[in-house]
């Protein structure tokens, strides 16, 4: 069995246990701290109530100074009028310090008084008796009186248990939701609102940089849209191009095949114009198709160890009777120790362009030179020309199709699209390829993986035979 994959760290998954678990903790809290505070408020007299009663509890005490038993009686006569609840003014022995005595049940019910301080259970029958002691002399008696329904705690018990219970959580828990929906929900609105762009040919629109910007998979799949946004985009603006300048690349020998049909050549002359003609034209579209599918087609191709030097040599080879180039003109410094990982066809596909550029855009005369160096776990290849370099400016733009820079460089021919049929076979295999000024012409830079040489084959057994036995076939100009 597949032991499941644990989350990075920046990982979706923590940040929601993180908030889910905070969330808890954040319940748990408020229910604890919240739920004593209202339990003390509900079973505890309020700080009014004790204020209230202890001002009944010094009158009690002045009463029982100035008049003795008649001032007691006189003021339980007066408080009778303010509060109607029994109270009663009693000694240390719990007598009545009234001229009115104690009843056996009243006398009894002196048991069970409650302190001040003390928690009032709202599950007694009845109203609770509360005993106050004297406030200069506790020692000379005290007050009993039985708790005024107004001052009883929890008055608002019912409300705070809805607001405990149900409003406050029910708050955190509206926050929870604003923040998972801003956590999860508005990022794939973002993507559905760039799915609905591209549905509508708005190939330009992004994902919001606030998404992109995450790490975690959210962030990762908006990443993946912009990414595929922005492929789709090329696409469409490459084939759009394509088809420009296909069509504007078809018109001239279209109308040197017009102009030749309406003149008055011999059917052999126009038979040759023809031939020539159409066989443009042919390059001209294997061409365009071969470079739109190299920058269409996304699977990644086979790839094989390949020496250069025997590459070297079978593409020389055909170059040389091509363009009638003596062999001592393409000069190879590389060893057989250099071994390259890539697809054989599309790598000699992209070295037979670079050559047949450095040959037409050099002098008769001229010497064309591949060399290169190991770079770690790269071979840094480079192929230079003598003819004449191009401006810095143009040394990105002569890889884009349909490039010609006319003027910078002696010659003419081809349609611009060799370099950047390169360029996208060396790409897609996991390379580089740019162009440097050398003095004398221009430098190609070819950038590629190591590869350690099939067990089979010793260095220098890998020639052109062999090469063609692989799989080369016929490569358009």
């Amino acid at each position: 069995m597949r032991s499941a994959k644990v989350p990075n760290r920046h990982s979706l998954f923590w940040k929601l246990a993180i908030l889910l678990v905070g969330f808890c903790l954040l319940m748990i809290g408020l229910s604890w701290t919240w739920g004593r505070h209202m339990e003390t408020q509900n079973a505890f007299l309020s700080d009014e109530a004790r204020g209230t009663l202890a001002t009944y509890a010094a009158e009690a005490e002045q009463a029982w100074k100035r008049g003795g038993r008649q001032g007691v009686d006189d003021w339980l006569a007066t408080m009778a009028a303010r509060e109607s609840i029994w109270m009663a003014v009693v000694g240390p022995d719990l007598q009545s310090l009234s001229s009115t005595p104690l009843t056996p049940d009243q006398s009894r019910k002196m048991t069970f008084l409650r302190g001040i301080d003390w928690p009032v259970s709202r599950r007694v029958t009845g109203l609770p008796w509360m005993r106050l002691p004297f406030v200069e002399h506790p020692e000379q008696g005290l007050l009993v009186i039985e708790l005024p329904q107004r001052l009883l705690p929890g008055q608002y018990r019912l409300f705070w248990q809805i607001m405990t219970n149900g409003i406050i959580p029910g708050l955190f828990t509206l926050l929870l939701c604003v923040g998972l929906y801003r956590m999860l929900i508005m990022p794939l609105i973002q993507l559905r609102e760039q799915a609905k762009a591209w549905r509508a040919d708005q190939l330009s629109a992004r994902v919001a940089s606030s998404t992109t910007s995450r790490n975690d998979e959210l962030g990762e799949l908006g990443r993946a849209f912009d990414d595929m946004a922005e492929r789709l985009q090329g696409t469409v603006a490459l084939q759009q191009q394509l088809l420009r300048d296909l069509s504007h690349e078809l018109r001239t020998p279209l109308s040197r095949l017009r102009v030749a049909c309406e003149g008055e050549a011999d059917a052999e002359q126009l038979r040759e114009r023809l031939g020539r003609e159409v066989d443009c034209m042919q390059r001209l579209v294997e061409d365009a198709l071969q470079l739109a599918w190299l920058d269409t087609e996304r699977a990644p191709p086979s790839k094989e160890p390949i020496q250069v030097q025997a590459l070297w040599e079978m593409l020389a080879e055909d170059a040389c009777f091509e363009s009638t180039w003596p062999a001592g003109q393409l000069h190879c410094a590389l060893d057989a120790s250099c071994w390259v990982q890539g697809n054989l066809n599309s790598l000699a596909q992209a070295f037979e362009n670079i050559l047949r550029n450095a040959i037409r855009h050099s002098p008769a005369n001229g010497v064309i030179r591949l060399d290169g160096r190991r770079q770690g776990d790269h071979w840094l290849l480079w192929l230079e020309d003598q003819g004449g370099g191009v401006a810095e400016a143009d040394l990105e733009r002569i890889f884009a199709p349909f490039t010609r820079l006319d003027g910078s460089r002696p010659g003419d021919g081809g349609f611009g699209l060799g370099l950047s049929i390169a360029r996208n076979a060396v790409v897609r295999q996991g390379g580089r390829l740019w162009a440097q000024n050398n003095g004398q012409g221009l430098r190609l830079n070819i950038l590629l993986p190591v590869a350690s040489p099939f067990p089979q084959l010793i260095a220098g057994s890998y020639n052109t035979n062999t090469l063609r036995d692989m799989g080369k076939t016929g490569l358009p100009v």
